[in-house]
C-alpha cells in the first residue's frame, strides 16, 4: 500500500466515525483521481441549480451540485484569466508577480517563476500522473526565427515564431507529465495546438485566409471595441483577433477537440496504470468569446449563443462523468468544477435576455465588484462525500492548492502556496467552521479590495474593470474609496466609506499588510 493510501486509512481510523458529510462507505479505497474542469468566463448565475432565475438549463451541473458540495461564496483571486489561473495552480495571489498580475497574449513568456510549486508538481511528488488538456494562458517560451523574443506584428498578423521547433518552456516545465494545450484564449493568436511543447501542425496561415473578416449580415455590438479592422467579427460574441493559425485548426471544433483529448487522457491512465492515481487539469476555452457552440447546442437556450455555449459546457461535465462511469472510477474521483472569473455579461445583456450570469453580484468580468470574481465552485467525490451540501463561508480558488497538499499529505517547501488555506475540513464534513477570514481581490485595471468579517473595502472609486466607469475621480469632501457591508449588501449598493472611517483604516491596513508579504 502506498503512503497516500496509508494516509487515508490512518485519518479515518483516528476519526473513528463517519462524519455527516461522508457516505456510509466513506473510507476511500485509495488516493482519489483528481479532475479540475475549469470553465472560461462562466458566471455563478449560469448554473440553474445555483440560480433559480437562470434561463439556461444545466442539468449535468445541477446533478453535480446534488452529488457534491457547492460553495456559494467562492471567488477567484483575480477577475481575469491569467492571474486567476496562476492563483489556482500556485496557491499565490498573482499580484505578487509582475508578469502574472495581468492578462497576457499568446506570445508572452512564462509567468510562473522558476522553482514555483504548482498543483501538478505537488501531486506528481505524491505519486500522481499529471496532465493538462486545454487553455494554458500562462505563457510559453517560444523559439523564434530571428533569436529575438516572440512577438506579433499587428499590422501583418505574422509573428517571428518558428513553429517547427519545440517550445523551451511550458506546462511540462511545471510538473505536468502530459500536455495538450491552446496557448491562450480562443480569441487570441496563435491558434495552434501543442502536444508536450510541440506544435501539432506547424504549417500556419492567417485567420482571414480561412475565415472572412465579416459576413454580409454582420452587425457590430458592444464588444466590437475589443477587435480592430483586421480581426474576424461576425456578430456579438463571435470574434477573434487576427493572427497565425495552423492550417488544420478550426475555431468551431476547438472545444470538442479538447474534450476528446481529455477523455483519452483519462482512459489511457485508467488502462495503463490502474493502480496509480491521476490528476487532469481540463481548462476549457468556453464560454469565453468566440461564442461558437457546436451544432448540437446552437439555438437550444433562451440566452442566445452564450447560453447555448454554457449548455455545451454542461455537456462536457456529462461526458467526463460518463467516461468515469464507463471506466469504473467515478466513485473515487474527486471532481472539481469552477470558472476562472465572473462572466463578461454587461447590463445590456442582462436587459436583453432577462438573465444575469453573475446573479447575486454587482458587475462582471474584470471588475473589483463581486461579479468580477465570484464563481461557481462544485466538488464531487462519491466515495467520500455524501453530497447535496452547500457551504456558505468565504473561499478562494487559491485554496485548492493547500487542500490538495493536505489531502495527499505532501509537505510544502517554505514560501510556497503563500495565499492558500486548506478547506479539507469542509470536505470531511465541518460545514460550520469558517474557512478563511479575509481575502484580497484584484481587478483587471489594478484596483484592489479586501473583504473581512462581512465587510468589503475597495481602495478607489469605479469598477476597476470592464464596467463603465472604470475609475472615478473623487469629489471634494466625498469618499475616495468604497466600503460595503457585504454580508447584508451583496450588490454593493450603499457606500459606507464616510460613515465608518475606522473600519476603512482597519481594512486598508490589513490590505497593505497582505500585499507587503512576499
Amino acid at each position: 500500500m502506498d503512503r497516500i493510501s496509508w494516509f487515508f486509512v490512518v485519518v479515518f481510523a483516528i476519526l473513528g466515525f463517519v462524519h455527516p458529510v461522508f457516505g456510509q462507505n466513506a473510507t476511500p479505497s485509495k488516493a482519489p483521481n483528481i479532475i479540475i474542469i475549469f470553465a472560461d468566463d462562466m458566471g455563478y448565475g449560469d448554473v440553474s441549480a445555483l440560480n433559480p432565475d437562470s434561463r439556461i438549463q444545466t442539468p449535468n451541473l445541477d446533478k453535480l451540485v446534488r452529488e457534491g458540495i457547492s460553495f456559494t461564496n467562492a471567488h477567484s483571486s483575480a477577475s481575469v484569466c491569467t492571474p486567476s489561473r496562476y492563483g489556482l495552480l500556485t496557491g499565490r495571489y498573482a499580484f505578487r508577480s509582475k508578469s502574472a498580475a495581468y492578462g497576457i497574449g499568446g506570445f508572452d513568456g512564462p509567468v510562473i517563476e522558476e522553482g514555483r510549486e504548482t498543483l501538478a508538481s505537488l501531486l506528481k511528488r505524491s505519486g500522481y500522473t499529471t496532465g493538462i488538456v486545454g487553455k494554458w494562458h500562462l505563457g510559453l517560451e517560444w523559439q523564434t526565427k530571428d533569436g529575438l523574443p516572440a512577438s506579433l506584428d499587428r499590422t501583418t498578423g505574422y509573428s517571428n515564431v518558428d513553429y517547427s521547433k519545440i517550445v523551451n518552456k511550458g506546462p511540462n516545465s511545471y510538473g505536468f507529465d502530459y500536455s495538450f494545450i491552446h496557448p491562450a484564449s480562443l480569441d487570441i493568436p496563435p491558434y495552434v495546438f501543442l502536444r508536450n511543447h510541440q506544435v501539432i501542425d506547424a504549417e500556419v496561415v492567417l485567420t482571414t485566409s480561412i475565415y472572412p473578416a465579416k459576413k454580409e449580415d454582420t452587425r457590430y455590438a458592444w464588444d466590437k471595441k475589443h477587435s480592430d479592422s483586421l480581426a474576424v467579427y461576425w456578430e456579438k460574441g463571435v470574434w477573434w483577433r487576427q493572427g497565425e493559425m495552423s492550417k488544420s485548426f478550426r475555431i468551431e471544433t476547438c472545444q470538442s477537440t479538447l474534450l476528446k483529448e481529455g477523455i483519452a487522457f483519462i482512459e489511457t491512465q485508467t488502462n495503463k496504470n490502474p493502480n496509480q492515481p491521476f490528476f487532469l487539469y481540463l481548462p476549457l476555452t468556453g464560454p469565453h468569446t468566440p461564442w461558437m457552440p457546436s451544432a448540437k447546442f446552437k439555438g437550444k437556450s433562451e440566452v442566445g449563443l452564450y447560453g447555448d455555449f454554457v449548455m455545451e459546457i454542461d455537456d462536457v461535465v456529462a461526458q467526463i462523468k460518463e467516461t468515469l462511469d464507463r471506466n469504473q472510477i467515478n466513485e473515487n474521483t474527486l471532481l472539481i468544477f469552477a470558472s476562472d472569473n465572473g462572466a463578461y455579461w454587461p447590463e445590456e445583456e442582462v436587459a436583453l435576455h432577462d438573465h444575469n450570469s453573475n446573479s447575486g453580484s454587482r458587475g462582471q468580468k474584470g471588475d473589483v465588484w463581486d461579479g468580477g470574481h465570484r464563481i461557481p465552485l462544485i466538488i464531487s467525490w462519491p466515495e467520500a462525500i455524501k453530497g447535496n451540501v452547500q457551504y456558505p463561508q468565504l473561499l478562494s480558488l487559491t485554496d485548492v492548492f493547500a487542500t490538495l497538499a493536505e489531502l495527499t499529505e505532501v509537505q510544502l517547501p517554505e514560501n510556497q502556496g503563500l495565499d492558500s488555506e486548506s478547506f479539507l475540513h469542509v470536505l470531511r464534513g465541518d460545514l460550520v467552521k469558517p474557512h478563511r477570514t479575509s481575502m484580497v481581490h484584484h481587478s483587471s485595471g489594478n484596483l484592489y479590495s479586501i473583504r473581512s468579517e462581512g465587510w468589503k473595502f475597495i481602495e478607489g472609486l469605479g469598477s476597476g474593470g470592464f464596467t463603465d466607469p472604470t475609475r472615478i475621480n473623487p469629489e471634494s469632501g466625498g469618499p475616495t474609496g468604497q466600503l460595503y457591508r457585504i454580508d447584508s449588501d451583496p450588490l454593493e449598493q450603499e457606500n459606507l466609506f464616510l460613515k465608518y472611517p475606522e473600519k476603512v483604516a482597519e481594512l486598508n491596513e490589513l490590505l497593505n499588510k497582505i500585499r507587503d508579504q512576499n
